[in-house]
């Protein structure tokens, strides 16, 4: 019996590395955005939410190629949060956090109540059925296991654009110092332009991996949305490797949590653990 529940143990722990990966690529785009524009996306979960739509209706409705459709999804959701950006943000660089917030917080509702109007509130799903990876008594969804795959692939790409190219390194050098960056020729704007680019290809990367797991809705950015804000504070706002490391310590609560109890009570215990780590490092466990 002692054998049996350790091997259920460590399904929950892989499977929290492989829910932690998700979690780590949804981070990711957030996080650069905050680290070079140093505004907060309320409304990063629903530019997925609008990716997961466009992969739905390119492949189910179009009968687009799958990977095609995905492709398609991350360039809009880029093109996006291109115009984000220099329609609602650029306005607001200068305005105090809290108007920011508020802003990018009403462009939440307004594409929550777009999807509603548009799409209705009907669950959809693109149909397909994943099999399961069977390793003795553990099982692990294919689909999770390609998201981790892919998640680690992102994260591996933006790491060497941000440092193996020129935009990458003006990107970090202007997250960096963005006062002095525009006397070494680096152009603020166009460099803010293409960051909020990236993190809209990252977002709309994480739609084409949530829709391959959860149904599309309304709604749903609510079901990630916090869950992204929490572990890109929990890592240190800003800091790409410690929202990469606080995702897998959020999701192995979740999960081990889920393991002991039930995966409501997951969440619960990863909750309290978020609030218990901002009394010690209110800055994040991470943060620099």
């Amino acid at each position: 019996m002692t054998e049996l529940l350790d091997i259920y143990l460590l399904e929950a722990v892989l499977n929290g590395l492989l829910l932690g990966g998700l979690f780590a690529l949804l981070s990711l785009g957030l996080n650069l955005i905050f680290g070079v524009i140093d505004v907060v996306w309320i409304c990063y979960a629903e530019l997925m939410m609008c990716g997961m739509y466009a992969v739905y209706y390119l492949y189910v409705q179009f009968h687009w190629p799958l990977a095609l459709a995905m492709l398609a999804a991350i360039g809009i959701v880029a093109l996006l949060g291109f115009l984000l950006h220099q329609f609602v943000i650029r306005p607001v660089l200068a305005a105090e956090p809290i108007n920011q917030l508020l802003v990018t917080g009403g462009v939440l509702f307004f594409l929550q109540a777009a999807a509603t109007l548009a799409f209705g509130i009907d669950f959809r799903n693109l149909g397909l059925a994943l099999p399961a990876l069977r390793v003795g008594d553990m099982s692990f969804s294919a689909a999770r296991l390609i998201a981790f795959g892919v998640a680690l692939l992102g994260v591996l790409g933006l790491f060497l654009f941000l440092n193996r190219t020129y935009v990458g390194t003006a990107i970090r050098a202007i997250s960096q110092d963005r006062a002095v960056m525009p006397l070494m020729g680096v152009s603020g704007p166009r460099i803010f332009a293409i960051t909020s680019a990236l993190g809209g290809a990252l977002a709309g990367l994480g739609a084409c991996l949530l829709v391959l797991q959860y149904d599309v809705h309304p709604a749903i950015g609510l079901s990630f949305g916090p869950i992204v804000f929490l572990i890109c504070v929990l890592g240190g706002l800003g800091n790409l490797l410690g929202g990469f490391a606080a995702a897998f310590v959020f999701a192995q609560f979740i999960s081990i949590g889920g393991y002991f109890f039930a995966i409501e009570w997951g969440y619960v215990i990863a909750f309290a653990f978020f609030i218990a780590a901002m009394f010690w490092r209110p800055r994040g466990l991470f943060s620099r």
